[in-house]
């Protein structure tokens, strides 16, 4: 583990302190931020959006994104 840091040092030009200090803040946040639970409504509605996936019924986003970019074209009078 040594070797890794010293590697990381070296790479961001950082010292030991400032790379432990960074590891010890991101790993506490994690480890002491609070979990939350989704409310019954927002538990029912995933549910219900898992069997509709499953159904197939579901749009890619390419499909999406390509729907998104067609514009209804005006028609022209003909010249003559």
């Amino acid at each position: 583990m040594a070797k890794q840091v010293d590697r990381a040092m070296k790479a961001e030009h950082r010292t030991r302190s400032e790379l432990v200090r960074e590891a010890l803040r991101i790993y506490l946040s994690a480890r002491l931020m609070p979990s939350e639970a989704p409310t019954t409504a927002e538990a029912r509605a995933y549910r219900q959006g898992m069997i509709a996936y499953k159904r197939g019924d579901y749009v890619t986003l390419r499909d999406y994104l390509d729907g998104m970019d067609r514009r209804p074209r005006r028609t022209r009078k003909k010249v003559s």
